[in-house]
């Protein structure tokens, strides 16, 4: 075959860096975004916070300076009156007169040093009142949670033991999990004890199981959720009501319970139903995961994006200027790139402010789209923020990205882990979109609405016969709505509520 050089065009997308950093920062959360743009800040001289309060400051701290200035003039009368000050402080009739204020403050500090390393304040002896301290970083001590292995272990060394029983009862801690519940059971303890304990026997290590489930939370290293709930009552006065019939039916009848075949245990049990009702509630004041108490209880928060407010029946749509700082660029470096200079320093300076003008459009690109992807939304879902979930309508990536002249991938990018705060609550912007169902009308329903709907006829249901799913089918077609009963059953699931079967209650 003969060798030639052919000349083609063809034309091809190429994704410049400054568009690939505009969808990155398109996608970021809020916690993620400020944190793109405190490392923009460290990185690129050329940027820098616009704080008009830090502005205001300055300038407020010219003027003192400028009268200062002026003040100047009556220097020997400031300096007359400190000399009288010094003589009456000394003299004799002061009380104070044995402090030489000159010698106690030094006129210069040293190099690296504070102000409280030579001259110690006031202390609250002296009549001035302390900061309170003990309030001081309150949110960040709180945080540092108490584990239940911690919890179980200060416990333990407060309990009088032999050491042979320390260790199996250290032992029976480290297999405690978070929840409260033992991982292992009596039985494989022992047996993992029986290599480091000569003629270990099983009832050792049950006799130091009880001691240890005796701690606190109640109910901790139970070995399955009978014993659990059998530990919580045992602590329970052996003289209150129903106590002997709840141990009865925790111990011999938990399955027929979960299966709420209620007929069975008051057969078995020789129980009444309203005598059934009371052990019921009181087996309900147990916990079956007594670990959870010592939890971390930290408060997680959401930031919304988009703030939707109504004012004189119109909705209005407005970032939140509080999830990242204002930026600009600085004006004094950007003044000292030199346009024809080919320096190192130069070239340095004017790579980084072009990077600083990309970096700013692309945030202004990124609270653009944002804002416009929120209003559409908004303008979409009216029904939803005037009455709620039930009057969601269906919407998809599709009719948005019509609206605003985008990309579906890039309204996705732009809903993803962003929030909006409406007069209904805080929601994603994903939760918005939802499919459709077609009703007998003609219309549409989205499935989130019926999702509320299912949750409010669970809610109002009798706990005596509640609603199966052909019977919630059957409900929503009399208002219209045609769904078929595995679809129901998919909600409802969705929803985290069980079968009607598991639903059933005498209480």
């Amino acid at each position: 075959m003969k060798q030639s050089l052919q000349l083609k065009i063809g034309q091809h997308l190429t994704m410049t860096p400054q568009l690939q950093q505009a969808i990155r920062l398109l996608q970021l959360s809020t916690l993620d975004l400020q944190q793109e743009i405190q490392e923009a800040l460290d990185s690129n001289p050329m940027l820098e916070v616009n704080d008009e309060s830090l502005d205001a400051e300055k300038h407020a701290q010219g003027e003192k300076a400028d009268n200062n200035t002026q003040a100047e003039a009556p220097t020997e009368t400031i300096s007359e009156n400190t000399e009288g000050a010094d003589e009456r402080a000394n003299s004799p009739d002061n009380p104070d007169a044995d402090i030489d204020w000159n010698e106690s403050v030094p006129n210069e500090l040293p190099v690296d040093t504070s102000w409280d390393d030579v001259y110690q304040p006031a202390t609250s002896g002296t009549g001035l009142a302390a900061p309170d301290s003990d309030n001081h970083d309150f949110e960040s001590r709180r945080q540092g949670g108490e584990s239940l292995q911690d919890h179980l272990m200060w416990q333990l060394n407060l309990t009088p033991m032999s050491e042979r029983d320390g260790l199996i009862a250290l032992t029976i801690i480290d297999a405690v999990e978070p929840s409260g519940m033992l991982s292992l059971k009596a039985e494989e303890i022992h047996q993992g004890l029986e290599q480091d304990l000569d003629e270990l026997e099983l009832d050792e290590v049950v006799a130091v199981l009880h001691r240890v489930q005796q701690f606190d939370p109640p109910g901790v290293a139970g070995q399955d959720l009978s014993e659990c709930l059998l530990i919580q009552l045992n602590q329970l006065p052996n003289d209150a009501s129903f106590v002997a019939a709840a141990k009865l039916v925790v111990k011999d009848y938990l399955t027929l319970l979960g299966s709420r075949d209620y007929k069975q245990i008051m057969r078995r049990c020789k129980l009444k139903e309203p005598e059934l009702k009371q052990v019921i509630e009181l087996i309900q004041t147990l916990n079956p995961r007594p670990g959870d108490q010592l939890e971390s209880n930290e408060t997680e928060y959401v930031v919304p994006d988009v703030f939707v407010t109504k004012k004189d029946d119109h909705w209005s749509v407005n970032l939140n200027p509080d999830i990242a700082p204002k930026l600009r660029i600085n004006s004094g470096y950007a003044s000292l790139v030199k346009r024809a200079d080919s320096s190192n320093d130069n070239t340095f300076m004017r790579d980084n402010l072009q990077e600083a003008r990309w970096f700013l459009k692309s945030l202004q690109s990124r609270n653009e789209t944002l804002l416009k992807v929120s209003t559409c939304i908004v303008e979409k879902q009216r029904g939803f923020l005037e009455y709620g979930a039930e009057a969601m309508k269906p919407l998809v990536l599709h009719d948005v990205a019509e609206v605003v002249g985008m990309h579906e991938s890039t309204i996705s990018r732009v809903t993803t882990q962003k929030y909006m705060h409406t007069p209904q609550g805080i929601f994603e912007l994903k939760y918005f979109f939802s499919s459709h169902v077609s009703t007998d009308s003609g219309g549409e329903c989205s499935s989130t609405a019926i999702r509320a709907l299912i949750k409010k006829l669970v809610a109002a249901e009798n706990p005596q016969k509640p609603l199966s799913d052909s019977k919630i089918t059957s409900l929503l077609a009399e208002q219209g709505i045609k769904v078929a009963r595995r679809t129901i059953a998919k909600y409802r699931e969705s929803l985290s509520i069980p079968a009607s079967n598991e639903r059933k209650r005498l209480v």
